[in-house]
């Protein structure tokens, strides 16, 4: 009876006095979903997501569009395995790129655990941000181990100068590479190398980069994915190299509300000084591994750039309507 008491309190919260939806509520759409990442494409908010189950069923991606972050719509599966040859399942943590008009999407597959295997980190392409994508280079762009870095969790990152940065891996190691300007391979660094190791104390998976006031917030996710620990550290440096050195926890479970509250991304409202955390946590009331759901919160700084720990909410945010 407190449960259900419970939850129609905080049903009642989102919906407000009338019925009508006054926040996004959390999580901000049904279904098992995990590994969001946030966009922003021509006046619409964006997520795309991995579709949470067993490595099997995973084999497709689906995406969801917002006018306001509170109301979303779902395209189905805008890329399978059925458009990616090489991928036999587990596709999961995609990222986003709109360049040329084109929009690229990155994403892990297979689950590779050794060099012999085929898989790692692909690209699909299309012309809409929902598809339907097509393979790019019809292998992947990085199917080995590189510094101990599993081939997963891709995030690509656009500097102030126009540069790619894609930073990945899994396993505790954090590789970043330089991009070329069309996606189908890498610039060597200055000392020649191409694969560089930037892996910051207690790193596990999922790493997000942005710059904010000519600094480098650098972030990832530690503890295990499955576990009520999995939380979000971030450091800040003067270089998209780094050095990253870590300066705390922001996002964590909080056990009233739910349970191993990470791998995110981070949405700044185009032109202003505000800022949304959209990560994956998983409900008190469930304790499988892939019970997973999208949810999003303020994410604020202090007076020094600092960020403040993150308050997950149940009420999610309001309406932000993009000009």
């Amino acid at each position: 009876m407190k449960r259900v008491i419970f939850v129609l309190m905080g049903f009642m919260t989102v919906m407000g006095l009338y019925g009508q939806k006054q926040t996004s509520g959390n999580p901000i759409f049904p279904g098992w979903y995990a590994d969001p990442e946030v966009a922003v494409f021509k006046k619409q908010y964006w997520i795309f997501p991995t579709y949470s189950d067993v490595y099997e069923k995973q084999v497709f991606l689906d995406a969801f569009s917002s006018d306001d972050l509170v109301h979303w719509k779902k395209h189905p599966r805008i890329v399978d395995t059925a458009a990616i040859k090489w991928a036999k399942r587990a596709m999961w943590a995609p990222a986003i790129v709109e360049k040329d008009n084109k929009y690229f999407l990155f994403f892990a597959a297979n689950d590779i655990q050794n060099d012999n295997e085929i898989g790692g980190i692909g690209i699909a392409v299309a012309d809409k941000p929902e598809g339907p994508y097509k393979d790019y280079l019809g292998k992947p762009l990085i199917d080995k181990f590189y510094n101990g870095a599993q081939p997963i969790d891709q995030f690509v990152f656009k500097d102030s100068d126009g540069q790619y940065y894609m930073y990945y891996g899994g396993w505790r190691h954090c590789n970043v590479v330089k991009l070329k300007d069309d996606f189908t391979g890498f610039i060597p660094f200055e000392d020649g190398s191409i694969y560089k190791e930037v892996t910051p104390e207690k790193y596990v998976e999922g790493p997000f980069m942005f710059i904010r006031n000519g600094k480098y917030y650098f972030m990832w996710s530690e503890g295990g994915w499955t576990g009520p620990d999995y939380s979000v550290a971030y450091a800040i440096a003067d270089s998209p190299l780094g050095p990253f050195k870590r300066i705390g926890k922001i996002l964590e479970q909080d056990t009233t509300i739910a349970t191993g509250a990470g791998h995110h991304s981070v949405l700044q409202i185009p032109g202003k000084e505000e800022y949304y955390i959209v990560y994956h946590r998983r409900p008190i009331t469930e304790t499988h591994g892939n019970s997973r759901v999208v949810c999003i919160d303020k994410m604020e700084f202090d007076e020094n750039g600092l960020i403040k720990p993150v308050v997950i909410t149940r009420e999610g945010v309001k309406p932000v309507k993009l000009k």
